[in-house]
């Protein structure tokens, strides 16, 4: 078992993703569509990316290559996040996600 963290400053988040480029090179269109309905967009996607940065920590400790854009966050009809590796979801990660209007945190664990 592995394990990732990764904790995000919203302000700061919404500083480096004011290019809509960088918006569109870290996350997949679903991530976008999904965070942009909601009432704190910025939360929601400061949320993804540290889910993607907890589940890459996660991930290379056992050696996998990936990179930031293999990885998706996406959540079922219940609401629950889960995790996609190049399209395909990847059953043996399990995250936790949660913000504050200032803070943004992840939690990934690899079984």
């Amino acid at each position: 078992m592995n394990v990732g963290v990764d904790i995000e400053e919203v302000e700061r988040f919404a500083e480096r993703m004011r290019d809509e480029k960088c918006l569109e090179r870290i996350f997949s269109n679903e991530e976008i569509s999904y965070s942009v309905t909601k009432k704190n967009s910025l939360q929601h996607l400061a949320a993804r990316f540290a889910a993607k940065e907890a589940v890459w920590k996660a991930l290379s400790s056992k050696n996998k290559k990936f990179v930031i854009t293999d990885i998706s966050i996406r959540n079922n009809k219940a609401g629950k996040p889960h995790v996609y590796i190049r399209n395909k979801r990847y059953k043996k990660i399990d995250i936790s996600l949660s913000h504050t209007t200032k803070y943004v945190v992840a939690f990934a664990i690899v079984f």
